[in-house]
């Protein structure tokens, strides 16, 4: 640990901000990976969502470099990300999930990258599952009326290669090749931060997840680019919920759906449209909601 303690007192160049709740296992092999695998100078900030399995006091004994931050109750995920933002001082920011493992030198060719090209705004890995298929989140569009029509409809999934219809997760762009996105995850995902200073941090009306989806908009309308990188690589290593976290997960994706959408779509459609939009979002939680308690197993991926 020699090593990593040396990395974290240097001036850093990237700060690692890393939200957990309850997930202690995961995130002492997160900041493993993490320190091991990077040789830039970066400091590392765990944002301990009031986990009541130890996590604190694990990272406290393991990762004595670690800067801390308790949250007084969970108050999801954007919060938590700003409460670490709050205490950032290197250029960029990398947002990591504590599910995600960070290749040996992943956070460097990210930040490499931003050094580069001026005009990025924020910057994601390759993010692979644990069986090596490219993770759907590593890049994606923005979920506008057509491309959510697409993905509802089932066509992104009959299609996902076609520039119309697979647009969703990119699919007609090659993974093995650097290209622009829409967004990126914020699984892991290098934001500069003089970029965030200039939009603002993250937007706590989104609890569990699209906070990541608003952060690339705000970035892409104040005239930053973002970038998929794939000489940088990340592994997403996603659990099986139970049944309770499943249903309460599926709710919490189709409510940040309506966020964003009322956030930035909504302005330019006639009210019947945005109905049908609602209609759309809740039916389809409905259905898969249904799909799960009649199969009496954990909602499909949302």
């Amino acid at each position: 640990m020699e090593g990593g303690e040396r990395k974290a007192t240097r001036e850093p160049l990237v700060s690692v901000v890393v939200v957990s709740h309850n997930v202690k296992d995961l995130l002492l092999d997160c900041l493993t990976a993490l320190f091991e695998g990077t040789e830039i100078p970066f400091e590392a900030i765990v944002v301990d969502n009031h986990s009541k399995d130890g996590s604190v006091a694990a990272v406290e004994t393991a990762f004595p470099q670690v800067k801390l931050h308790r949250m007084q109750k969970n108050s999801g995920s954007a919060r938590a990300v700003n409460a670490g933002l709050e205490h950032a001082s290197g250029r960029f920011v990398l947002l990591l999930g504590a599910d995600v493992m960070v290749t040996k030198g992943c956070v460097g060719e990210l930040a490499d990258f931003l050094l580069v090209r001026q005009d990025a705004g924020a910057v994601g890995p390759r993010l692979i599952q644990p069986d090596g298929r490219l993770d759907p989140l590593a890049r994606r569009a923005f979920p506008s009326p057509g491309v959510a029509f697409y993905r509802f409809s089932g066509l992104s999934r009959i299609f996902p290669h076609s520039r119309r219809f697979g647009r969703h997760n990119m699919g007609h762009l090659p993974a093995d090749k650097p290209h622009e996105i829409d967004a990126g995850s914020a699984s892991c995902l290098l934001v500069r931060r003089t970029a965030i200073a200039k939009i603002g941090f993250l937007d706590p009306a989104y609890r569990q997840y699209g906070e990541d989806l608003d952060l690339c908009y705000r970035l892409k309308q104040g005239g930053w680019k973002i970038f998929y990188v794939p000489s940088a690589e990340a592994v997403h290593v996603t659990g099986t919920p139970t049944r309770k976290e499943s249903a309460k997960m599926l709710y919490e994706f189709h409510s940040a759906m309506w966020t964003f959408h009322h956030k930035h779509y909504a302005d330019d459609l006639p009210a019947f449209g945005n109905g049908l939009y609602w209609a759309a979002i809740w039916t389809r939680w409905a259905m898969l909601s249904g799909w799960s308690a009649l199969s009496r197993k954990p909602s499909p991926n949302p």
